[in-house]
């Protein structure tokens, strides 16, 4: 008896175990009926942008020209995508650099950048998002788009911002970025960057 009991309580250690390791398919932000999914991506580099792993540096501080170093995600146009990551920031000596954007493919839609008060804030119209951003600062960024509809920003798994979407062809792109008044130096990291769809 005292045998068949160990050996059960084995059995259903090792399947506790197995239920565990089973990764989920649950979003931080907007939870219910999301399918997660990993996206190709390309790496891009232009000027002084540099990319190793998943850290990415503008190592100049010049104001002109593309200065870039990113990942560009595959391209969606239609339901619901979530993106999550974490962004620290290793070392920033610039002003205004996006770290995370959904482009639309006929340009510009949704750039989050940081200015050198440590604040994260909209391109598009300059609101801010959040504040304290400072060097070895991690943020949790979720972005969840439903396109033709909206997308909402959430930091730290609070809702900050949101603004109306349009149609079309969009996708995500992380990294640093110098904006049209911004530059380098800057290092960042991202880690732990998800996606989800439905």
């Amino acid at each position: 008896m005292r045998r068949t009991l160990t050996v059960l309580a084995a059995a259903a250690a090792v399947c506790g175990l197995l239920a565990v390791a089973i990764p989920q398919a649950s979003a931080q932000v907007e939870p219910g009926g999301w399918t997660a999914y990993t996206p190709s991506y390309k790496v891009q580099q232009f000027g002084c942008g540099k990319v190793t792993g998943m850290t990415f540096s503008l190592t100049c501080s010049s104001g002109h020209g593309q200065q870039r170093a990113e990942f560009r995600y595959e391209t969606y146009s239609s339901g619901s995508r979530q993106f999550e990551g974490d962004v620290k920031i290793i070392s920033f000596g610039g002003d205004r650099v996006n770290l995370k954007q959904t482009f639309k493919t006929t340009g510009p839609f949704f750039m989050l950048a940081i200015d050198r008060g440590g604040r994260l804030y909209s391109v598009h119209d300059g609101k801010t998002i959040a504040t304290g951003v400072i060097v070895g600062t991690t943020v949790t960024v979720n972005t969840v788009h439903v396109v033709g509809q909206q997308l909402r920003v959430y930091i730290n798994g609070s809702l900050r911002y949101s603004i109306k979407s349009p149609g079309g062809s969009f996708y995500d792109k992380i990294g640093a970025y110098r904006t049209g008044s911004g530059h380098g130096p800057i290092t960042v990291t991202w880690s732990n960057v998800q996606f989800w769809r439905k």
